[in-house]
């Protein structure tokens, strides 16, 4: 499947994800033990609101501070939503072949991957946190999965995952761990 498609069935899919949170869920804590629901969700939508500016490209030194804090407002909902559809049409739109990210030129593929990992993790992350589904699609799993298995221990070295816990042996679960999850994360 085309990069640009899998990235939007991940925003459609974490999107579903937010909608079906509650008032009284956005302060629960997360498998990101130092981010609450809310937080998670803002990371998700920052990260979403960079695309656009990044494909068009703009460098992170031009964006500067303009996407730092609270972009989920009043309605967390309805920004997660409106930050998922614009990332959606500038991967679509989007004109270079290169986005200027903080550890240098990088294709736009494989930003968009980055950018569908960071939605299939973060969704799962989310449902675990409110008590939804935790079944990921397999189809996303696999392509994920795929695409990181070569840069998983560069990750880890970076700090951006936490150690691999003990996996249960299936494509989702064993995703999760690569990615410093524990796939029976209690919540």
């Amino acid at each position: 499947m085309d990069v640009n498609e899998l990235h939007r069935k991940a925003v459609e899919n974490f999107a579903q994800k937010v909608q079906q949170v509650s008032v009284d869920q956005w302060d629960q804590p997360t498998p990101c033990t130092e981010w609450d629901v809310r937080t998670l969700v803002n990371h998700v939508v920052s990260e979403e609101r960079w695309v656009k500016p990044l494909v068009d490209g703009k460098t992170i030194e031009e964006v500067g501070s303009t996407l730092d804090g609270d972009l989920l407002g009043d309605d967390p909902v309805d920004a997660a939503t409106a930050a998922g559809t614009e990332a959606v049409v500038a991967f679509d739109e989007g004109e270079t072949d290169l986005v200027h990210l903080s550890f240098g030129d990088t294709p736009v593929g494989e930003y968009a991957m980055q950018m569908v990992a960071d939605h299939l993790i973060h969704g799962w992350d989310l449902a675990a946190a409110t008590g939804q589904n935790r079944l990921l699609d397999p189809e996303l799993v696999n392509e994920v999965a795929a695409w990181f298995a070569p840069q998983e221990e560069l990750w880890r070295q970076a700090g951006a995952i936490g150690p691999r816990p003990d996996a249960g042996g299936d494509p989702q679960s064993d995703l999760l761990a690569a990615y410093g999850r524990d796939p029976n994360w209690p919540g």
